[in-house]
């Protein structure tokens, strides 16, 4: 695709790209609905289980829930009986599928600042994540890691997300460029021979990041076929005037999360929230204040959530804890049971 063409497919994307990013642009799930079709999965299901509205993949701006994102990616391949679903879906996922950050990367001038930038950038494109890229002598180290309390399995999109990342560098080398190693945070599953194929290079686990090792001497001189600077500095733009409208709805989401947490050890309390965010409970509850809604009620909520998935016959007790934010079944009966003093099946057989 030519620059100019390039600029106006890009135009629509820019126009209505000023909503607000809370998670995670859904450009980063593009293709994923047939994905999960041509892998044997029942989209609906998994959507359904994950907490994801498939209207939102229609418009790479949008954006999704960050613990919805990983978990449909953990779902899919739970049902889709695929192990390695993101290492396979992030093999065929072009940059220019990945919405802005991908665009930032093409039109870098150099493959080395493509890298750092979309290293700099993608902060914007997904929330509660570390992405930088490493000086370590002879070698780049790109790190990515997610930082999100409430996610605890997170191994398909780490696998996803270097592939894309290999991605970006393979448009600019050739589909033959493989990196000197690459290092996953997770154990090593069981069909870890895969992984080696895909990035044609050794593969470490149960390392501090996830990471691509790049040699620098491969990135000399290398420019980006598509290099446009005026179109990479409106994309960071846009990129940027996605997040900042975010401050206070991140605030509460936050919360959320706190809460959550602190119900899979007992009840929440407003001092236990409030110290792991960092304030004191005076700051918590006025920051709630201002947004409209206390500490109880965000408590209140979570528990009428548990209620009305409860009344849906249809989702089971272990699809329900997932879409409450609990990575164990036990976990959510045990919180269930402190709220209503029964425990979710027992709650099941009692008429209505």
């Amino acid at each position: 695709m030519n620059i100019s063409a390039r600029q106006s497919a890009l135009t629509g994307m820019i126009s209505d790209a000023y909503d607000s990013n809370r998670g995670v642009l859904a450009a980063a799930a593009t293709g994923l609905s047939d994905f999960i079709s041509s892998n044997g999965g029942d989209v609906d299901r998994i959507f359904g289980v994950s907490g994801i509205n498939p209207e939102l993949l229609a418009n790479p701006t949008l954006s999704l829930d960050l613990v919805n994102y990983c978990r449909v990616m953990e779902e899919a391949a739970r049902y889709s009986g695929v192990d390695n679903f993101g290492l396979y879906y992030g093999k065929q996922f072009q940059p220019q599928a990945l919405g802005l950050i991908g665009y930032i990367g093409l039109s870098s001038p150099t493959l080395t600042e493509a890298l750092l930038n979309m290293a700099a950038d993608f902060q914007w494109h997904q929330r509660h994540t570390l992405t930088q890229m490493v000086d370590i002598g002879d070698c780049w180290r790109l790190d990515y890691q997610v930082r999100h309390g409430a996610i605890l399995c997170r191994r398909q999109d780490a696998e996803l997300t270097l592939g894309m990342f290999l991605n970006v560098i393979r448009y600019a080398l050739g589909k033959h460029w493989a990196p000197r190693a690459v290092h996953f945070e997770h154990p090593r599953p069981e069909q870890w021979h895969e992984h080696s194929k895909v990035f044609d290079a050794p593969v470490w686990f149960d390392q501090p990041y996830n990471s691509l090792i790049i040699p620098k001497a491969d990135l000399v001189s290398c420019v980006m076929p598509e290099s446009d600077t005026a179109l990479l500095m409106v994309l960071r733009q846009t990129i940027r005037q996605l997040n900042r409208t975010t401050e206070h709805q991140d605030f509460i989401d936050q919360t959320r999360t706190q809460i959550r947490l602190q119900m899979m050890h007992g009840e929440p309390s407003l001092e236990d929230v409030a110290n792991k965010m960092g304030l004191s409970t005076w700051s918590l509850q006025r920051n709630l204040r201002t947004e409209g809604i206390s500490f109880s009620a965000l408590v209140d909520k979570l528990r009428e959530m548990a209620t009305s998935y409860m009344q849906q016959n249809q989702l089971s007790i272990s699809e329900m804890a997932l879409l409450l934010g609990y990575s164990e079944v036990s976990a959510f009966s045990r919180a269930f049971r402190r709220w209503f003093n029964i425990s979710p099946r027992q709650w099941r057989k009692i008429p209505i």
